[in-house]
């Protein structure tokens, strides 16, 4: 059976120079990690981070599908401004911004977000109140570095397992654990 981790986070500007170099690294790390699980991936088919981490994912051989808001790939162009080239297939779902959320993060085994602002925030409680196995890459900035905040001021009990990790290796391995542990 083929695992799907969707990786959620910026799609917008990924901050000053020496962040960006940074995030960039840890968006590499995070895509070789994945590839060498051979895990499918899911993302937004969108741009910032998330297109990094999709698009080295993909030149390492891993299958990246791409959910798009948009009803097709001239909207997703035109429309949303977002990219083609990262993902094998792109399903266009035509709910938008927020109703492409939910399909998905309800169609990944495990969620794991680097970095992020609003949307990802969106993102981030559809996976909670859903019950995911939810990885966050810490040192990231943005909703990963916020999640046990959030948790602790607003969490209310689901089947949801966060993991807070730096390390994309560590961070897949303990979401890969919780979610064989979940399927005994």
């Amino acid at each position: 059976m083929t695992i799907s981790i969707g990786v959620m986070g910026s799609a917008g500007d990924m901050g000053g120079p020496s962040n960006k170099e940074a995030l960039a690294e840890k968006a590499h790390a995070l895509a070789a990690a994945i590839a060498e699980c051979k895990l499918q991936l899911l993302t937004g088919a969108t741009t910032g981070i998330i297109y990094v981490v999709g698009k080295a994912a993909h030149d390492a051989g891993t299958l990246h599908v791409g959910i798009s808001p948009a009803c097709n790939a001239e909207e997703h162009v035109k429309k949303y401004n977002l990219p083609l080239d990262a993902c094998d297939l792109i399903v266009f779902t035509g709910f938008g911004l927020k109703g492409r959320n939910v399909v998905l993060v309800r169609s990944c085994d495990i969620v794991l977000f680097i970095a992020g602002a609003m949307g990802s925030l969106n993102e981030f409680t559809i996976a909670h109140d859903e019950g995911k196995v939810i990885g966050c890459l810490t040192g990231t900035g943005g909703v990963a570095d916020e999640v046990a905040y959030l948790l602790e001021k607003f969490s209310k009990k689901t089947e949801a397992v966060v993991f807070l990790d730096e390390d994309p290796v560590k961070l897949i391995d303990a979401c890969l654990s919780e979610l064989q542990t979940r399927q005994q």
